[in-house]
């Protein structure tokens, strides 16, 4: 086992991670502002790009990580599906058997990575997923791929290894023992879709645009059992490239549909970069 492994192992990660989110909260003036101009350096982040591209202006280094784009930023292509993030495409494709394929030697079940929801993953068991990595230097809101009307929403508490693609590729099951946030919709065009933002160390928070905590964040806490939403009386709907949520540090969402919704972009290929509103169906 690689050391860098070996030690996510061993690291204490829930602590890490509560304390890396308190400090991301923390409104520490010029500090902050020195750390955010050290965090764009280092990772490249256009700011370019940004609705605020004054680093100066952010009181917490959230604010400046989830930061707005500027309008038009993002136009969105004429297709069924679109990207939902900026990112990195992982993996995608078909649905065996309700296994997903993770990296070399490692597949993972849907019934798993949705918190142990037998009739929910039996929706998908032929269907198709897209794995999609965001790294720390992108946008971090996620928006919907294509309309559709939120129906149920469940907190799965989990590990919270790494997501990066060298962790991917030797933690076995990674997705489905991280903690996860597990949003079911339906679209009348396209059937029911599962969207699932997945934690990891360091990332402090997830939230949605629809939950009603403070600042729409889901965790913490972080409750030891699954805590389900029923929206199924809400009416709850959200437009394709509408934002649906976000993450405060990053991670990877996975996605998954029905079978022959969708066809993948010939474009597409694991490893490749994307960016949110491309085309992601052919």
């Amino acid at each position: 086992m690689k050391p860098a492994i070996l030690l996510q192992y061993l690291i204490p990660k829930q602590a890490l991670t509560s304390l890396a989110g308190k400090l991301a909260h923390w409104p520490a003036g010029s500090l902050t502002t020195r750390f955010i101009g050290w965090f764009v350096r280092r990772y490249q982040v256009n700011m370019q790009e940004a609705d605020n591209g004054d680093i100066a202006s952010y009181a917490t280094f959230n604010q400046f990580f989830t930061r707005p784009l500027k309008a038009g930023a993002r136009p969105l292509a004429t297709a069924n599906m679109i990207c939902p993030v900026d990112g990195a495409i992982s993996q995608f494709g078909t649905i065996e058997a309700g296994q997903l394929f993770q990296a070399k030697g490692h597949h993972y079940s849907a019934q798993a990575l949705v918190g142990g929801d037998a009739s929910l993953a039996t929706t998908f068991a032929a269907g198709t997923f897209a794995c999609l990595y965001l790294s720390p230097k992108d946008y971090h809101r996620i928006h919907m791929p294509c309309d559709g009307t939120l129906l149920h929403m469940t907190y799965v508490p989990g590990d919270l290894f790494s997501v990066n693609p060298t962790t991917a590729a030797h933690v076995p099951g990674l997705f489905a023992r991280n903690e996860r946030v597990v949003c079911t919709f339906h679209s009348t065009t396209h059937g029911k879709f599962v969207m699932v933002l997945v934690g990891a160390t360091i990332v402090g928070s997830m939230a949605t645009v629809w939950h009603d905590g403070p600042d729409h964040i889901i965790n913490p806490p972080r409750p030891h059992q699954p805590v389900h939403w029923d929206y199924t009386q809400q009416a709850i709907q959200l437009k394709q490239g509408e934002e649906m949520g976000r993450f405060l540090l990053g991670s990877t969402v996975v996605m998954l549909f029905e079978e022959d919704v969708l066809t993948f972009h010939p474009s597409w290929h694991a490893g490749k970069p994307i960016r949110l509103g491309e085309a992601m169906s052919a």
